[in-house]
């Protein structure tokens, strides 16, 4: 059986196991409340010789394993150095708990440190340690938005506490939607969008490492892979699926994280059907006119869009469990939506709490547009 798992290594009595967990572009605007991100560079470039050699040589040292000491037992993750103050990224589910943190560098320095802020929605977390400049190596961030299918992908970690491990891969695929790990009042998790696929040889314990383009630009923060292969321990192993949050939301969210110790993402209050279940059977049960778009299942009482008279499915179809008559969103701000990935996507990178979105619906046949005023995910 798939499953999926968070690619952090925990160790237990001095067995490695993986801590499993569920995983279900556009140019931002920046809000004037947004602020000031930096823009960190390595501190020497990377020289343009073409090689991987070369890139790893300059990367390795912004580049972190991260240990963890918690009460049900010891981890191992990765980060990567943010700015000259000392901060790292990493992952959430790496420091999720955590009562020590070590945090070495591949010079053999190693530090304690602490949580600066934690946003469970993407999975991210900035830790700060007290560490010497000539540590200090904060790595390029590149643009997620230019990634391709196709192109080339470099994984650096610690995983089984292999400290400074490299890999290479392509990205599968771009704009994927899994759950989070924020839970929503009475079940389920909300979304977490934007996350980039890749074949890159990802293991427990490779989780909050930076996946990197060819020019040593970091694109993404490994997070989980999928598998059902586990080695003699029971530990989970790569099988060519592995998962990262996006660098364009790191970007954005990673200033707040420093500022507040949080970041509040936008909220429309609707629970669509998962893009996988619109196959035609379904389409046809609901008597849809399109194949394409996110449909509406339910909407939040008191919501965003039930304010705005967004109109979820009520009527029984053959399909057990299954209502119709609920809007489709065929585009949101004028932009086509196909799936909910892509309409979560653009919510995210591009919109704040209190911003207007425009959902283009087809409701009983006909085309309108509803101007919804979002709010902020529950707590």
């Amino acid at each position: 059986m798939k499953r999926i798992f968070l690619a952090l290594s925990v160790l237990m009595i001095a067995t490695l196991a993986c801590q499993m967990g569920g995983l279900s572009s556009l140019t931002q605007p920046t809000p004037a409340s947004q602020p000031q991100a930096v823009s960190p560079l390595t501190n020497n470039p990377i020289p343009q010789d073409g090689t991987l050699e070369a890139l790893y040589q300059q990367v390795v040292p912004g580049v972190v394993a991260i240990k963890v000491s918690t009460s049900q037992g010891d981890g191992l993750g990765s980060g990567f150095v943010y700015d000259m103050q000392g901060h790292i990224i990493t992952n959430f589910h790496v420091v999720d708990g955590a009562s020590a943190l070590e945090v070495d560098f591949t010079s053999g320095f190693k530090s304690r440190a602490t949580v600066v802020g934690v946003d469970k929605d993407s999975d991210i977390a900035i830790i700060k340690v007290d560490a010497p400049a000539t540590e200090l190596h904060p790595l390029k961030l590149g643009d997620s938005h230019n990634l391709q299918v196709g192109q080339t992908v470099i994984a650096i970690g610690n995983p089984f506490g292999l400290n400074g491990t490299m890999t290479i891969g392509i990205v599968s695929a771009l704009g994927r939607t899994e759950a989070s790990q924020h839970s929503v009042s009475g079940g389920g998790f909300f979304s977490a969008a934007d996350i980039i696929q890749t074949d890159a040889a990802v293991n427990p314990g490779n989780s909050g490492g930076p996946l990197l383009n060819t020019n040593g630009e970091v694109v993404g923060i490994n997070r989980a892979i999928i598998t059902n292969n586990t080695n003699s321990t029971g530990q989970p192993t790569n099988s060519g699926i592995a998962f990262a949050v996006s660098i364009n939301i790191v970007k954005r969210v990673t200033p707040f994280l420093i500022r507040d110790g949080a970041y509040d993402y936008p909220y429309m209050g609707i629970s669509f059907l998962p893009d996988q279940l619109l196959n035609l059977d379904v389409i046809e049960a609901l008597g849809l006119k399109s194949d394409t778009g996110a449909y509406v299942v339910d909407v939040a009482k008191g919501g965003p869009a039930e304010k705005a008279g967004i109109v979820p499915g009520t009527k029984p179809t053959r399909i057990q469990g299954l209502n119709a008559g609920g809007d489709l969103v065929t585009a949101i701000d004028g932009k086509s939506v196909r799936t909910f990935d892509e309409l979560i996507s653009y919510l995210i990178i591009n919109k704040a709490p209190n911003d207007t979105v425009v959902l283009t619906i087809m409701r009983d046949g006909k085309s309108q547009d509803v101007t919804v005023t979002l709010g902020a995910r529950p707590k």
